[in-house]
């Protein structure tokens, strides 16, 4: 995909907030920007970007369920 450099101008208190909510979710603000235009984009059968915030932490090589089973069972009763 190619990209391209754009500049915004913003009030600073929108700059602020898209800076802190970026960093709260572990995102670039250039990611936030990309996936709030692709959710725009979308339409119908798009990722939620709550699911797509998501995607990707676990690594393949991880078995989830036993894991999972795992955390219950060390879990305090």
């Amino acid at each position: 995909m190619e990209t391209a450099k754009l500049t915004v101008r913003l009030p600073k208190n929108d700059l602020d907030f898209a800076k802190q909510y970026a960093q709260a979710h572990r995102i670039t603000v250039t990611e936030l920007i990309d996936r709030y235009l692709r959710s725009l984009r979308g339409g119908g059968g798009a990722i939620h970007p709550e699911v797509e915030k998501i995607s990707g932490l676990i690594p393949p090589e991880v078995d989830a369920k036993a894991e999972y089973h795992e955390h219950v069972l060390r879990k305090p009763g």
